[in-house]
Order: C-alpha cells, then structure tokens, then sequence
C-alpha cells in the first residue's frame, strides 16, 4: 500500500533526494522543453516536499516552496508547486493525484494562493486548479518586465484567505534563475 509523506527538504534522505531527482529525469525526458534541469531541481529545494512511495520505492512527488505573486501589483503569499512527477511506470493510477489533493489542501491553509506552471491543464483543473487569463511577467532589478511565453501556462488555486482578484488581471513572479515562472 503506497504511504504519502510531508517532509521539509532538510528531512529528505541522500537516497531519497537522489530517487527523486531520478523519478523527476525520468518523467520528464520527452519533456519538449528540455527535460528537467539544475535550475528546476533548486527551485523543488527549501520548502515542503509531498512523497508518495511504496515498499522504499518512490512513485510520485510535489514540492511546495514560498514565493511572493503580485495580482494587479498587491503582494500575495503564495505557495508555489515545483517538480510534479509521477514515475512512468506508475502513471495513471491515481498517485499524481493523491499527491495534488494533499498538496492543494496544504496550500489551503496556509497560502493566500496557489500558483504552478504547467502546459497539463486538464489534470490540474479537474483537482480544482484555474488558468490564469491576465498577462504575467516578472519582477527584476531593472523593474518588471513581460513573459508573454507563460501567458496560459499559469494556474492557481484560491484559498480560504485568497484577496478577491481576477484572472485576468497582471500576474507577476520574483526574478530566479532559469524559469521564473
């Protein structure tokens, strides 16, 4: 029977961090942005980690990590979801799911928002996931600038103490390494 866990980063095992980073080239190797790099690697670290395995396998993982969203320029705590993957062996089974039901609920209580990146919109709508309609873009050092290449690849969950916004308003993200968004 497969167990889901919530560790913080700092809890994950060398072993485990290395099956993940195995489970996450895996899934994503016909990704046709590239596959799953460093960059995307350190943005899953230093938040909560959502693991589901089953006899010392892992089959499926979510990362939660702070970030702060702006909605038409009003800061907003959000808790961003990096590193979704389930094994290719064991997908479609429900294991991807189970850990986006508990990653949702754990965004719920204790984010205004919840927010990823993703070009799977079905999966994520059917667990209660919107599209952001509005234009995002990203603030820098040098100001905010537009990332019209995300525009429809947002989505975000309300929450109980969600501000009232609308998804067609400006959306932006802080500035990082590789993807931003």
């Amino acid at each position: 029977m497969p167990r889901l866990r919530r560790l913080v980063s700092e809890q994950l095992t060398p072993d485990e961090l290395r099956a993940i980073r195995r489970l996450l080239a895996d899934a994503f190797a016909t990704d046709e942005h590239g596959g799953f790099g460093e960059d995307d690697w350190e943005h899953a670290l230093g938040g909560v980690h959502f693991v589901l395995d089953e006899d010392g396998a892992i089959l499926a993982h979510a990362a939660v990590v702070e970030r702060e969203l702006h909605v038409d320029g009003r800061p907003i705590r959000t808790g961003y979801v990096e590193a979704v993957a389930t094994a290719p062996a064991h997908q479609r089974r429900g294991h991807g799911s189970a850990v986006m039901v508990a990653v949702s609920e754990y965004i719920s209580r204790g984010f205004e928002l919840g927010a990823l990146g993703t070009s799977s919109h079905a999966f994520y709508e059917q667990l209660g996931w919107r599209t952001w309609r509005g234009p995002s873009s990203v603030r820098t050092g040098d100001g905010t600038r537009p990332t019209p290449d995300e525009d429809g690849y947002i989505l975000v969950l309300r929450t109980p103490s969600s501000p009232p916004f609308d998804l067609w308003a400006d959306i932006s993200c802080d500035w990082r390494p590789g993807d931003v968004w």
